[in-house]
């Protein structure tokens, strides 16, 4: 018995050595067809404004970069870049301006860079492959009204604010790549949840590559991502709750 677990754990340590990447660069982007839907609301005593979206799709950009090295005790490394835009109708008063009328329209531009270390569980081990790691999650936010009346400024007139987050998040990626097909299934999970504020960013997705082409090889890539976020200001004020989902495609490298 002992000499067949022996056997056995060789068989699985020599077909692991075998599958996996001792080193692999990939790069990809594409297009995400996102439906935004959610409120912003601002609260300060007697003042009172919220920012609802308008759900209508938007095309949104996304490009990623993975780095993988034969160095264990380093971490690998993922680079990751989305563009989001939404449009909504906006009243009442925020802490800088206030809406003159009834409603007026507004904008929400938000661009993300997430750095992610990872480590792999395993590694193409028999076709499947476990990613953990960190995700720093740098996201630039752009707030625009118009026909509003800006404090400290006569008449009426656009607002605009920019604001700057990094958001640490958990990472898990898991992988699977059917045989003798160039069909990968692939699903990772970003997450934090803290005092309330919870950020979530979920995908699924399948991808073939064309595995006769050397060196270089092509893929294309079509799957569904979700992005949610329930967040609270520090002086709980300002409250975002909106979440961005849809089917997203585009093309691939891999070295």
């Amino acid at each position: 018995m002992k000499k067949t677990l022996i056997t056995l754990a060789s068989i699985t340590l020599f077909t692991s050595a075998l599958n996996a990447d001792i080193a692999r660069v990939e790069m990809g982007g594409g297009a995400w067809n996102q439906t935004p839907k959610g409120i912003l609301s601002y609260t300060d005593g007697a003042t009172a404004g919220t920012y609802t979206s308008d759900e209508k799709e938007d095309q949104s950009i996304y490009a990623w970069l993975l780095i993988k090295h034969p160095l264990p005790v380093l971490p690998n490394l993922r680079l990751e870049y989305t563009t989001l835009k939404d449009t909504g109708i906006v009243s009442g008063s925020f802490s800088g301006f206030t809406v003159p009328g009834a409603t007026t329209t507004s904008s929400l531009d938000i661009t993300q860079y997430d750095v992610i270390p990872y480590y792999n569980l395993l590694d193409n081990t028999f076709w499947t492959t476990v990613d953990v790691g960190l995700d720093l999650k740098v996201m630039e936010t752009t707030y625009k009204v118009d026909g509003v009346n800006v404090n400290g400024i006569g008449g009426i007139s656009a607002y605009e604010d920019t604001t700057s987050v990094i958001i640490p998040m958990g990472y898990v990626r898991a992988r699977v790549e059917i045989p003798v097909t160039d069909i990968g299934l692939e699903a990772d999970v970003k997450y934090i949840t803290y005092q309330g504020n919870t950020v979530s960013d979920i995908r699924v997705k399948a991808d073939y590559t064309l595995g006769f082409i050397p060196v270089v090889q092509p893929a294309i890539e079509i799957g569904y991502r979700m992005q949610k976020f329930d967040l609270t200001s520090d002086d709980e004020k300002t409250k975002m709750n909106i979440d961005f989902s849809g089917v997203y495609a585009g093309l691939m490298l891999r070295f």
